[in-house]
């Protein structure tokens, strides 16, 4: 589900952040918030499975990914445990809010150091979920991570406030993904409470009560059924239109400017 989380993460942040036809218009940002944003949530929605050393997260940019996956999956007690819950989700929150505080006043602007440090994660792992790297790629990921740190540094917006709400969008977006399909999450972790022996022979209630205390909403069946097919592809066609959208308007910001400059020079010497 790794692809499909990151494009339902992006998706949803094109939903929030824009304000446009077919929005919500929830925490609207200019474009270039929308796309840099749409990025971070992306990989924001697949940070849950940094609770797995073999995951896509755990392989983004080896070795310290693969460290901290280690670190994270001994802390929350393994795959769809801690970091499937409302702690884990809170944890996850807390750390983009300090990352976002993180900002140098320079002779070039305000920087946000902290922003383009954690976006350097995110992105990436967005980018390894959607395979835009070959599965050897040591190098071409450090490079891409640290081109993309470099942009959101110079180019996130100012107020850091967007930051945990990207994050809490991506997050929540990967336990509401997870929820509703058979394997479900605990929500509840540390506290979960499995089902007696007796309920567990109820037909609609264990498929809701998982016998190892996860509570699920199966609407999609198997972690990538065909009814999971069946929505993403309209899910990931919404969040590619809507960060295109962006980067356009964001391309057209620049060129205008330069155009009218051209042709003002040239107007001089005609």
């Amino acid at each position: 589900m790794g692809g499909h989380h990151a494009a339902s993460g992006a998706a949803a942040w094109v939903a929030i952040a824009s304000t446009g036809p077919y929005t919500l218009g929830w925490y609207p940002l200019d474009a270039t918030g929308i796309l840099i944003g749409g990025m971070a949530t992306a990989g924001s929605a697949l940070v849950c499975d940094w609770d797995h050393r073999h995951s896509t997260v755990a392989n983004s940019l080896p070795p310290l990914s693969n460290v901290i996956a280690v670190g994270i999956e001994n802390a929350s007690g393994g795959h769809r445990q801690g970091t499937h819950s409302v702690l884990g989700a809170a944890f996850f929150v807390l750390l983009a809010t300090l990352a976002g505080q993180v900002q140098v006043e320079t002779a070039w602007g305000l920087l946000s150091v902290g922003a383009g440090l954690l976006c350097m994660f995110m992105i990436n792992i967005a980018a390894k979920a959607l395979k835009l790297f070959p599965k050897a790629g040591f190098i071409s990921n450090w490079i891409f991570a640290l081109t993309m740190a470099g942009l959101v540094t110079w180019f996130a917006p100012d107020q850091w406030t967007w930051l945990p709400v990207s994050m809490l969008t991506g997050v929540v977006v990967h336990i509401v993904g997870d929820l509703i399909t058979t394997g479900g999450v605990p929500l509840l972790w540390p506290l979960v409470v499995k089902p007696p022996r007796m309920l567990r022979r109820v037909p609609l209630l264990r498929q809701v009560w998982r016998p190892n205390g996860a509570l699920s909403l199966p609407l999609l069946g198997r972690a990538g059924s065909k009814r999971e097919w069946l929505v993403l592809i309209p899910v990931s066609a919404y969040a590619m239109v809507g960060m295109c959208v962006a980067a356009w308007s964001i391309g057209r910001s620049h060129w205008d400017p330069a155009a009218d400059a051209a042709l003002a020079w040239v107007r001089l010497w005609l």
